[in-house]
């Protein structure tokens, strides 16, 4: 891998075989991406009647993650364009950016839901409705896309979908912080509560045990799935940092450039996962609430389960 002796963040070029990885990833995810999250948007548009706080986040989240999958074929040509790096490169930008963003705090707002719904029922009717699962919704994209808007605003346009930025490390900290650590410590901590409150209800022979069994994994599968996602791009950012401080060689930061070109991929592919993995909490948790064993209205009533069905 040739570097140049000037070791600026315009010289160090990704390799060649990055960004045939990169552009192999990228065609998958968007394939894929977009046949889940319009299959995800159909269902939850279509098929539900009734309008709920977990259908308003999901709706929100298929759409931050599809607008983030119609990024993927600017990114794709932009990975060989290098004479393209101006309006399209900053409008590329900012949308994948602000649609991540959107998407990663709209999963932790539909941890916090089913953690109030589930955790402390008798509040849930306060703190729970569509309409204000709405209005937050449109509070984070209006306060994401100003901040995404004034950061992009004052970069320099050579370094657009550059992921080896010159930032300072306490910049660096803070957005790590708020990008993957405090969206991670919300879906722990929630996840944590739910799964525990859940097993509560575990019964030997109970009818409806394999459904919150089901509902258990999924929760896990959820948490799973964001720590593969987003724990290689934050320790890359970490691993930068790191470097920057001390004096590493341009070699070691064309090599760190290039990894996080790939780590970026594998963060992009989250936008998969969520509509699936949603769907089948939707999915699990109705089948847990809508048990036919169950049938009595009391019992439904007071059925821990009962408050997740879209």
């Amino acid at each position: 891998m040739n570097v140049s002796n000037n070791c600026s963040t315009t010289n160090l070029a990704l390799h060649r075989h990055v960004r045939l990885i990169e552009f192999a990833l990228y065609s998958l995810i968007f394939f894929f991406g977009a046949l889940f999250n319009i299959l995800a948007f159909w269902m939850f548009c279509c098929k539900m009647k009734k309008w709920t706080e977990t259908r308003v986040y999901v709706m929100n989240l298929v759409f931050a993650d599809f607008s983030v999958i119609c990024t993927l074929p600017s990114m794709v040509y932009l990975l060989w364009n290098k004479s393209a790096q101006e309006e399209l490169c900053q409008f590329t930008e900012m949308m994948y950016f602000i649609n991540m963003l959107v998407s990663i705090y709209i999963i932790s707002f539909i941890s916090i839901d089913r953690y109030i719904a589930i955790k402390h029922p008798l509040k849930a009717k306060t703190f729970r409705s569509p309409s204000k699962a709405a209005l937050l919704c449109g509070l984070l994209w209006v306060l994401v896309i100003a901040s995404a808007t004034i950061q992009l605003w004052h970069r320099h346009k050579p370094l657009c979908l550059q992921t080896h930025t010159p930032m300072p490390s306490v910049l660096s900290l803070l957005a790590i912080f708020f990008v993957f650590t405090l969206p991670l410590a919300i879906l722990t901590f929630c996840s944590t509560e739910v799964i525990r409150n859940l097993k509560k209800h575990l019964n030997t022979n109970s009818p409806e045990d394999k459904s919150i069994q089901k509902a258990v994994h999924i929760i896990y599968a959820n948490l799973i799935v964001f720590l593969v996602c987003f724990l290689p791009a934050c320790l890359g950012l970490l691993v930068r940092i790191i470097m920057e401080s001390i004096g590493a060689t341009c070699f070691l930061l064309c090599i760190m450039k290039n990894l996080s070109s790939v780590m970026r991929c594998i963060a992009t592919s989250n936008c998969c996962f969520d509509s699936v993995c949603y769907y089948f909490v939707t999915r699990e948790f109705q089948e847990a609430f809508l048990q036919p064993k169950a049938s009595t209205q009391k019992t439904e009533a007071t059925h821990p389960l009962q408050i997740q069905p879209c």
